[in-house]
């Protein structure tokens, strides 16, 4: 079972590093990584270089793009293993046994999907925990609550995007959640939960950066529900509330 790990980046300098390391540290013998740049203007690829030397399971692939769900579609393209994963160059897994858990739970679920917990940290103390989402076990009824897995701690077999096709670009920052639903809603697919932190994301992505991409977000979520016919403005508002809980929940 090979696995394939996506990695999007522009003007990603500060953190590619420890993101490309964290991936290159597991324990797992067929792992390729691919990195799609968007035409980065800063040492972004520079940084890269002494990391990707001498590597052969590794692609970097830079050209101008529409946006980051471009970018990941152009991975998902290239991919040639059995399971994808994205890793944000912002983000770290969240130890070395990651992909190796995940494998070993594909084997013994023979599932479509898998998914987990994820810890959102401080971008330079990387141990200070921001919030933490638990996640939990699939059932379509979830969906209706706004209810969806931390999509950095989703990995697919390649299979599932050659059903459902890839991220939908006229979504700016909801194609993730887009694409989450049209998967889950599909019954001949299974997924399970693996319950421990999967993925560590540091604080200050695109969905919230400013007031502007919250009303963007909020926007296309609520048009990401009604094209899955999925629920309603009731959806929606559980979908945001939901939210609150991970400022104060913890592992167990």
């Amino acid at each position: 079972m090979k696995f394939s790990i996506i990695t999007a980046t522009f003007n990603s300098a500060h953190f590619i590093e420890s993101c490309i390391l964290s991936v290159l540290k597991q324990n797992i013998d067929q792992l390729e990584i691919i990195i799609v740049d968007g035409l980065s203007s800063d040492s972004t690829l520079e940084k890269l270089i002494p990391i990707v030397e001498n590597r052969q399971n590794i692609t970097i692939c830079s050209e101008k793009d529409f946006g980051i769900y471009d970018a990941l579609n152009k991975g998902i393209e290239m991919a040639t293993g059995d399971i994808i994963g994205f890793v944000h160059s912002d983000d770290l897994l969240n130890h070395k046994n990651v992909l190796s858990e995940i494998k070993n739970m594909f084997i013994s679920t023979n599932a479509d999907g898998i998914y987990g917990d994820l810890e959102y940290i401080d971008q330079i103390d990387t141990n200070k925990i921001i919030r933490y989402w638990k996640s939990c076990s699939f059932h379509k009824k979830l969906l209706k609550k706004g209810w969806t897995p931390p999509h950095p701690t989703l990995f697919l077999k390649k299979s599932v995007y050659k059903k459902h096709g890839y991220f939908n670009l006229n979504y700016k920052i909801s194609s993730d959640y887009d694409f989450m639903l049209r998967i889950f809603k599909d019954t001949e697919l299974s997924f399970e939960y693996l319950p421990k932190v999967i993925t560590r994301m540091r604080v200050g992505g695109v969905s919230n950066k400013n007031l502007k991409n919250i009303f963007l977000k909020t926007f296309e979520d609520y048009k990401a529900i009604r094209k899955n016919k999925i629920g309603s403005l009731g959806t929606l508002v559980r979908k945001n509330l939901s939210k609150i809980k991970q400022f104060f929940q913890r592992k167990n």
